[in-house]
């Protein structure tokens, strides 16, 4: 009856209007730093089977088709797009492009350790390299830098050599490493463009940059947001039909249901 085009056409409304959610959001994070954008994958619901294929029909012989119908759709789950994004350059010696695969590891909440792409990094109060966001994230390992450095230069493998004040020499100060998961896409965002590390995404493989298939670390650049405005906002209008035809589909429903009501008088 029309009551499962309503059902179908409803679910249909809900899914669209996820999609519109994470579509927005990746609108929003166009010039986020290092950001990853993701998009919502869809399945099909159950079906009602009325008629199974194979089965004898008033001819005696089998019915080359069945007869199921749908009872809509869902979203299976969003993935992430870990595509590099475009390179920024900035000539800040503190900032760093990862040039492949990993993420830089900082201190998360509770003792755990976060994952990120984004590489703009600063110095704290204590003298450690931190993220430059609101929290201030220590990278991890800690790395100090001292208060009397005149120059801080980032190599390729990660390493942070700095220039004393009255000492021309460099002085290594410490490496930053790298982490890489066999399912990046099975990460699980937490916001501050950091994620952690689930069951899905399997234990990180931690190393130097530039070894074992990580990326290694440009000096002096940015990755920006992998997000394509053009691609998101013809999703946005794909969007808003599907979300139109839904909704035109709930109401041929209601005018099919209404005439079968007017049918007694």
């Amino acid at each position: 009856m029309a009551i499962l085009a309503m059902q179908s056409a409803a679910s249909g409304l809900n899914a669209l209007n996820t999609q519109l959610d994470v579509t927005a959001h990746n609108l929003a994070n166009v010039n986020t730093t290092g950001f990853k954008s993701s998009r919502a994958n869809f399945q099909d619901l159950l079906y009602l089977e009325r008629a199974q294929p194979g089965v004898e029909n008033a001819l005696g012989e089998a019915r080359p088709t069945g007869l199921f119908v749908g009872l809509g759709v869902r979203v299976a789950g969003t993935q992430h797009d870990f595509a590099e994004g475009s390179t920024i350059v900035t000539n800040r010696p503190l900032d760093v492009r990862i040039a492949g695969r990993g993420f830089l590891q900082v201190q998360g909440d509770d003792g755990a350790i976060a994952y990120t792409r984004a590489g703009n990094l600063v110095v704290n109060a204590e003298g450690n390299l931190t993220l430059a966001s609101d929290p201030g994230r220590v990278i991890e390992p800690a790395i100090n830098i001292p208060d009397n450095a005149e120059e801080i230069e980032i190599s390729s493998d990660g390493r942070v050599f700095v220039t004393l004040d009255g000492d021309p020499a460099p002085q290594e100060q410490g490496q930053i490493e790298l982490a890489t998961f066999i399912n990046p896409a099975g990460l699980r965002p937490v916001g501050e463009n950091l994620f952690l590390e689930t069951e899905g995404s399997g234990p990180p493989t931690i190393g130097p940059p530039g070894e074992e298939n990580r990326g290694s670390l440009i000096n002096g650049m940015l990755e920006g947001s992998n997000v394509d405005p053009t691609r998101e906002l013809i999703e946005l209008i794909r969007t808003q039909r599907a979300f139109e035809m839904n909704s035109q589909a709930i109401r041929a429903a209601d005018e099919t249901l209404r005439a079968v009501a007017q049918l007694r008088r």
